[in-house]
């Protein structure tokens, strides 16, 4: 369990140090349900601090690490969850995505993660990073382990279909204008997994994340505004520097960001109107090393727009060797069956 949600008897963190080290009493509701589903939770796992950074490396805690090559990252926030999954230490994991949290971990540890459509798991009793973002999903070895874990954390039935289907029985494509800038293993896989998928118009790529990228700030910061006046201190100077740009945003810039998400989703979804999903790298590099420079955009302006929009993602691994390589099958809104149902032949056109 991603160390952002309350589990009894257990100290939740957040990946900071200002919260008391008391034990939760209860339960979060996505917790219950899980132990409902018979589900053991074996332990918390690290994260970025605050799920507010796409490394996990957690200036309180230690980074977490890449079970592929100890000397890279494991992508955040939930870095804990993918590493844990990718170390084969747990059946599945429990993650946060608030603007790629689950993806980008899934893609450079080389499993599976699922964001669901905003909204469709409970988020109380999990520590906020933006509440109009928000989503939990799991991290797994594969679709179907995933879709499982999804049921279980959710109130969603019937996500697997009796088989896989074939991939060329759907229609996918991917938006036209947003694959510059990929590294090289990125580049071969996917011109490996590709093939023919065609290319549409989609909204721009720096508009599509941009919306979702301010009212993150926003919210991030209001939520800690308190603690950034009465302990600066102990935060990491990456999350700091983030919350204080929050705060300089303005309430009009704000505004119009929750404006323009809402146009994102009309005009996302009349993209898709005659696919059936979008394909997509989800990174456009693979794990840089601990501590090393990178372009923060380079692991998030692939996933982000799909916060803005709200829109149901698979991350499955691309079939490559060496460092892995995550691609992100993006599904209609609220229509997780069918975004299963496709994820599911992408990963068995690859086996």
């Amino acid at each position: 369990m991603k160390d952002l949600v309350n589990v009894r008897g257990t100290v939740t963190t957040g990946g900071g140090i200002i919260l008391a080290a008391e034990p939760s009493p209860d339960d979060a509701p996505v917790v219950k349900r899980m132990r409902e589903a018979g589900c053991v939770m074996v332990g918390k796992t690290n994260l970025h601090e605050w799920a507010f950074g796409v490394t996990s490396a957690n200036p309180h805690y230690g980074p977490v690490r890449n079970p592929h090559d100890l000397s890279r990252v494991p992508g955040g926030s939930s870095g804990g969850s993918a590493a844990a999954v990718a170390a084969g230490l747990v059946d599945w994991a429990v993650g946060s995505d608030t603007g790629g949290s689950i993806r980008i971990p899934a893609s450079l540890c080389g499993c599976v993660g699922i964001k669901p459509t905003l909204g469709t798991i409970d988020t109380e009793g999990v520590i906020p990073l933006s509440r109009s973002l928000d989503t939990l999903g799991p991290l797994a070895p594969d679709v179907r382990s995933a879709a499982l874990a999804l049921e279980q954390m959710s109130e969603l039935t019937g996500l697997l279909p009796p088989a896989a289907r074939p991939l060329d029985a759907f229609r996918v494509a991917t938006p036209a204008g947003w694959l510059e800038g990929l590294d090289e293993p990125t580049t071969a896989a996917w011109k490996k997994v590709s093939g023919r998928i065609p290319e549409i118009a989609a909204p721009d790529l720096e508009r599509a994340g941009a919306a979702g990228l301010t009212i993150l700030l926003v919210e991030a910061a209001a939520f800690h505004r308190r603690w950034l006046e009465e302990h600066p201190d102990k935060y990491g100077q990456d999350v700091l520097r983030l919350l204080r740009l929050g705060l300089q945003t303005s309430r009009s810039a704000y505004v119009d960001a929750l404006a323009e998400q809402s146009r994102l989703r009309v005009e996302m979804e009349a993209a898709m109107a005659d696919v059936d999903a979008f394909i997509l790298p989800t990174t456009r590099i693979v794990a840089p090393p601990i501590g090393s420079d990178y372009d923060r955009a380079d692991l998030t302006a692939l996933t982000r727009p799909f916060n803005s929009t709200g829109q149901p993602v698979v991350a499955v691994p691309a079939p490559v060797e060496g460092l892995p390589v995550g691609i992100q099958v993006v599904g209609h809104f609220g229509q997780e069956a069918a975004l299963v149902a496709v994820a599911l032949a992408v990963e068995a056109a690859w086996v």
